[in-house]
């Protein structure tokens, strides 16, 4: 019996097919080099495409870097929802926004904040994509904490503090390896911030 013919891709599934091999190839090449060994030469070699199909899509090295991170963000914050939904336990959901908001990935993106400091160009890239992810988290949040916390006065402060918390332990437990002291700094803040009250 012969085989069905295979079903063929249209230019737009192309595209995107290309578009997704470029920002994957990003995202390695900053987990594996740092910001100052990603360029875009390295990016296109380890996407196996063009120059001009990198430049298609990307006119620059600072919105490909910006795209790359904003999609990890994306699927973190997916992976975090679908975990926490409706699952009314605090804890489990703080676990899972600290699993997301550490490692390799995350490191990555902390890479870009600290280059986009000096570089006007890569910071403009990358404040429409945080400012999403931002909402996004606190939107997250929200569903972990549940409506009681969502309507204290203080749940703007309660959330920022939190992700500004985990930023921190990320970026500090590069030279850190006993994780306890995470553990017992997140315990603390959850008793301080939630049991209290604003």
């Amino acid at each position: 019996m012969p085989a069905a013919p295979a079903t063929r891709r249209t230019q737009e599934q192309r595209r995107e097919e290309t578009r997704q091999r470029l920002l994957d190839a990003t995202i390695d090449c900053l987990v594996e080099y740092g910001f100052a060994g990603t360029s875009t030469h390295r990016v296109q070699e380890r996407a196996g495409v063009s120059r001009g199909a990198l430049l298609h899509h990307f006119a620059s090295k600072a919105d490909l870097l910006a795209a790359a991170i904003h999609r990890v963000a994306e699927l973190r914050l997916t992976h975090i929802r679908r975990e926490t939904r409706g699952s009314g336990n605090p804890r489990k959901g703080l676990a899972l926004l600290r699993a997301a908001m550490s490692g390799p990935y995350f490191l990555a993106g902390l890479e870009l904040w600290l280059a986009a400091r000096t570089d006007p160009e890569l910071k403009a890239a990358l404040l429409p994509a945080e400012r999403e992810v931002g909402a996004a988290q606190r939107a997250v949040l929200a569903d972990i904490f549940g409506p009681e916390v969502v309507a204290r006065e203080d749940f703007a402060m309660l959330c920022e503090s939190l992700l500004v918390l985990h930023r921190g332990l990320a970026l500090t437990g590069v030279l850190r390896e006993d994780t306890a002291f995470d553990d017992e700094l997140l315990l603390l803040w959850a008793e301080r911030f939630l049991a209290a009250g604003p």
